[in-house]
């Protein structure tokens, strides 16, 4: 017998365990869709070192690329530093 068979069959016999399953899943697809999103937006990550080896220093200052900031209003931040 399968595991998913071995699972279903037991899912069957307690009903109770189907929310447990729906939430661990939910949390599961959540927290890949919440890395996938880190690998891929964050301007730390680099994947392409060849045409832009440096990506954190063509960023605007208003740019905001953090999921969720409390108190900075990105619209009004200014250039601290030096062009490179």
């Amino acid at each position: 017998m399968s595991m998913l068979g071995t699972v279903g069959k037991q899912l069957k016999n307690h009903p109770a365990l189907i929310p447990l399953f729906v939430f661990i899943g939910g949390g599961t697809v959540m927290s890949m869709l919440y890395l996938a999103r880190l690998g891929l937006r964050n301007p730390d990550v680099c994947w392409d070192r060849k045409n832009n080896p440096e990506p954190w220093n063509k960023l605007a200052p208003t740019y905001q690329y953090k999921f969720y900031t409390v108190n900075t209003d990105y619209s009004k931040l200014t250039k601290q530093g030096p062009d490179f």
